[in-house]
């Protein structure tokens, strides 16, 4: 693959069930405390996005889904990095909603022989039924190694991860989230 100029960093889940949101922390949490230099990067919310993943992985170069993965033989907290292209045709990934569309837009892209180069980092979630917006203790312990992991992914495509001089906690990111009147922080202000 040649080094990709535009690349899309991808939160999926849904921050009102606990763990699901850690994806979407995840690319909000690189967004306020990262600049990026190597290639264009944008960081998305994708929530739970659905039909419209598409547009990021026909137009882009290389995108990375940061999300949990559902697996009954791993413990809470285990991480994966995975060529998207591995998980076609896998139903062990389908378990939620939007993880079952993130496969279907693939498989639908892939399909038609346009797709970008997309790797999921996924992480087994500890809580994906309760109602509240924050991460279990076990994913709350293991976030900076899931950030790291997709600092790394950057890395070996040639982006270059510069720390804002002020960097907003992991949960300054969740209080965004569960109140969002809650004070901004400088990044957000002077991007």
């Amino acid at each position: 693959m040649s080094k990709p100029n535009k690349i899309a960093v991808v939160g999926a889940g849904t921050v009102l069930f606990r763990d699901e949101g850690i994806g979407v922390y995840g690319s909000r949490y690189l967004a306020e405390n990262y600049t990026f230099e190597g290639a264009e990067v944008e960081m998305v919310d994708g929530g739970v996005l659905g039909f419209k993943l598409m547009t990021y992985y026909i137009d882009y170069d290389y995108v990375i889904i940061l999300d949990t993965i559902t697996s009954h033989e791993d413990p809470p907290g285990t991480l994966f990095n995975i060529p998207a292209l591995e998980l076609l045709g896998l139903g062990s990934y389908k378990q939620t909603a939007h993880e079952v569309e993130i496969v279907e837009m693939l498989e639908i892209a892939a399909l038609n022989g346009n797709i970008s180069d997309v790797h999921i980092i996924g992480i087994v979630p500890e809580d994906i039924d309760t109602v509240t917006i924050g991460l279990s203790p076990r994913l709350m312990e293991r976030f900076d190694a899931f950030v790291d992991e997709a600092l790394q992914e950057l890395s070996r495509v040639g982006v270059q991860a510069q720390p804002r001089p002020h960097l907003m906690p992991l949960s300054a990111v969740i209080e965004a989230y569960s109140n969002p009147n809650a004070p901004r922080h400088p990044a957000q202000q002077n991007p």
